[in-house]
């Protein structure tokens, strides 16, 4: 998954292309937001991260280039402001999300996977255990047999694969499915969930109680 970063400070900007590598992006990162739309224009990529207060120009008037050329790259804003305007300002320019510079890494992987997911710019295979996703087709297989789910279903399926070993509270999903700032019914998740496990089985998909649910890795 390429991705591209846009970020001036040296330490932070290792630190990020380091740790995201881990998680499996293969990352571009520039220090100037020229060299961003430079990049821009002669590479693809399923996802960008921006921080407003580049030297050359601010991330944010990179964001309205972006936008004006018809661009719908996935932007996530992060940033060491953390005022209601700057956030509200960033989204009025286009943001797709926007996150504060003290998150940890995990979440910022996941609002990355949540954005690049609902743009329908991921592709690809995803295993674990029994289970296989065709992030192309849309198409969920158990043991080699395909299962139907509905499209939300599978969406809940794919988050927790993409986390497995790791418990999802209700609210994550929310969040990876939705978006932060969509209102969702009080059971949504919990109706999916009920719906995958009667057909995956509750021994793949556990419950936490009072905590969430995940998807084992070796799961078999």
């Amino acid at each position: 998954m390429r991705l591209l970063i846009a970020e001036d400070d040296a330490l932070l900007g290792a630190g990020l292309r380091a740790a995201l590598g881990k998680w499996g992006f293969t990352v571009t990162w520039v220090r100037h937001g020229g060299a961003a739309l430079d990049v821009l224009e002669s590479e693809q990529f399923l996802a960008m991260v921006l921080d407003i207060g580049l030297p050359d120009m601010s991330g944010l008037d990179v964001l309205r280039k972006v936008r004006a050329q018809g661009n719908k790259l996935p932007i996530l804003i992060l940033t060491a402001r953390d005022t209601t305007h700057d956030k509200v300002t960033s989204l009025d320019c286009g943001a797709d999300d926007y996150l504060v510079k003290t998150t940890d890494m995990e979440e910022l992987v996941a609002r990355l996977r949540a954005l690049i997911r609902r743009s329908g710019r991921g592709g690809g295979m995803l295993t674990v255990g029994p289970l296989s996703l065709d992030l192309d087709t849309r198409v969920l297989s158990l043991h080699g047999e395909p299962v139907n789910v509905s499209k939300r279903e599978f969406d809940v399926l794919r988050v927790l694969m993409e986390g497995a070993g790791r418990v999802l509270t209700r609210a994550q999903l929310e969040q990876s499915l939705y978006g932060w700032n969509r209102s969702v019914d009080s059971n949504a998740v919990e109706v999916h969930i009920h719906n995958l496990r009667s057909k995956i089985g509750a021994s793949i998909l556990k419950t936490v109680r009072g905590v969430g649910y995940t998807i084992a890795r070796d799961e078999a």
